[in-house]
C-alpha cells in the first residue's frame, strides 16, 4: 500500500498544497513551524479520520478560514482509491472514499494501516494508563473490526452505567442490565488484549535488541483486574464501592502496562535515549504486527525521531527500516545536510521536500 498523492486546502498552515510522493522514502525538511509535521498529520487524518495533534477538528482549519479539505490517492492491491476529509465550521465532518460518504467513521479504520512515530510517543512511557490502553487499542483495531466494535460498545455502556451511579435513586435491575453488557464486551476485549501482549512482546524485544545492540534487557507486564477475577464477580464485589464513588472502579477500562529495563521500571530508571529507543521499538513492533495480521505494508511516518539518540542508534534505525520488511516511509527533519547524509548511507530511492 502506498500514498500516491496528497492535496490540502486550508489545513493548518497549508492554504493550498499538492504533493506527489515517492513509493519508497519521502523526506520533509525545514525549520520548526514550517509545516512538515502537518503533512504527516494530514496523512494520519486520512487513515484514522482524525488528527494525532489536535482532536478538535475546527482547530485544524487555517486561521480566519471557514473550512479545510484533505484529499489523498491511495494505491492498494493495485487499485487506486481517493479518500477525502472535509470539515466546515459549525457543520459535520464528511469523510469519503471514492466520493461515497461513510455512515460510520469506524468502518474506515484499518482500511489503510499506518504507524506514526513522533516525540509525543514518550507519553506511552511517561503518562497515565489511558495512553497505554490507547496504544493497545490502536494496534488491534487496525486489523480486528469486531474488537473496535466491542470497544465502542463497552465505552458506551460504561458511560451509561457511570451516569446511573451518579443518580441518588435508581433501579438495581437497570444496573444489572449494564453489568451484563459490560461483562459481555469486556471479556471479549480482555481475551484479545491478553493474546496481543503475549504475541507482541517477543517482536518488541527483537527490535529493541537490534537498536540497542542487546546492551539491555526489556519486558512488559500486562495489568488487568480480570487476570485474577471474573468480571462479573468484580462488579458484584465492588458494587458498594461503585455506589459511594459514583463510577465503575473495576474493569478493562483500568488495564495498564508496566515497562521494565533490566528488571527496573523504565519510567524511573531509563535514560532519555533508552526510553526513546524503547518507544521506537514499540512502534516498529506495531508495524510488523499489523503487517502480519493484514498482509499489507502500513505507511510508516517518522516525525523528528532522531533527537536524543546517539549516532549508532540512529544508523541502526535507518538500516532497519531500509529493507524489504518496510514499505513507504515518510521522514521529517530540520537539517537538509544531516538528512541527506543519513539517506546517503542507505541503498534506496528517495525524494526530499523542502519547506
Amino acid at each position: 500500500m502506498i500514498i500516491k498523492n496528497l492535496s490540502l486546502v486550508n489545513f493548518k498552515n497549508h492554504l493550498d498544497g499538492d504533493f506527489d510522493f515517492h513509493k519508497n522514502i519521502n523526506c520533509l525538511v525545514g525549520n520548526n513551524g514550517a509545516g512538515k509535521t502537518n503533512i504527516l498529520d494530514a496523512i494520519y487524518y486520512l487513515a484514522f479520520c482524525k488528527s494525532f495533534l489536535n482532536a478538535v477538528d475546527s482547530n485544524n482549519i487555517t486561521y480566519e478560514k471557514s473550512f479545510f479539505l484533505i484529499k489523498g490517492v491511495f494505491v492498494k492491491d493495485n487499485e487506486e482509491d481517493v479518500v477525502s476529509c472535509g470539515f466546515k465550521r459549525g457543520d459535520f465532518k464528511r469523510f469519503k472514499k471514492n466520493k461515497k460518504i461513510y455512515k460510520k467513521l469506524s468502518d474506515h479504520i484499518g482500511y489503510y494501516p499506518l504507524v506514526l512515530i513522533s516525540p509525543l510517543d514518550s507519553e506511552i512511557i511517561l503518562s497515565g494508563s489511558s495512553v497505554r490502553r490507547k496504544f493497545i487499542d490502536s494496534v488491534i483495531s487496525q486489523f480486528d473490526k469486531k474488537y473496535l466494535s466491542d470497544l465502542i460498545s463497552y465505552n458506551k455502556i460504561l458511560k451509561q452505567r457511570n451516569l446511573l451511579l451518579k443518580q441518588s435513586i435508581y433501579d438495581d435491575t437497570h444496573l444489572k442490565v449494564y453489568n451484563d453488557e459490560l461483562v459481555k464486551y469486556g471479556n471479549n476485549i480482555f481475551v484479545k488484549r491478553k493474546d496481543f501482549i503475549n504475541e507482541f512482546v517477543p517482536v518488541l524485544t527483537k527490535y529493541y535488541n537490534y537498536i540497542s545492540s542487546s546492551k539491555e534487557t526489556i519486558n512488559v507486564n500486562y495489568k488487568s483486574d480480570l487476570l485474577n477475577f471474573s468480571f462479573h464477580d468484580l462488579l458484584e464485589k465492588n458494587l458498594h464501592k461503585d455506589k459511594i464513588l459514583k463510577y465503575t472502579c473495576s474493569g478493562i477500562h483500568r488495564d495498564d502496562l508496566d515497562f521494565f529495563l533490566n528488571t527496573m521500571k523504565l519510567k524511573k530508571s531509563g535514560s532519555q535515549g533508552q526510553q526513546k529507543s524503547f518507544m521506537i521499538s514499540m512502534k516498529l513492533a506495531k508495524y510488523e504486527y499489523i503487517k502480519q495480521k493484514t498482509k499489507l505494508y502500513p505507511s510508516l511516518l517518522l516525525d523528528d525521531i532522531f533527537d536524543k539518540l546517539d549516532n549508532e542508534r540512529c544508523s541502526r534505525i535507518i538500516e532497519l527500516v531500509n529493507n524489504e520488511s518496510f514499505g513507504q516511509i515518510f521522514i521529517t527533519h530540520t537539517c537538509h545536510d544531516t538528512m541527506k547524509d543519513i539517506l546517503n548511507r542507505i541503498n534506496s530511492d528517495y525524494i526530499i521536500f523542502n519547506f
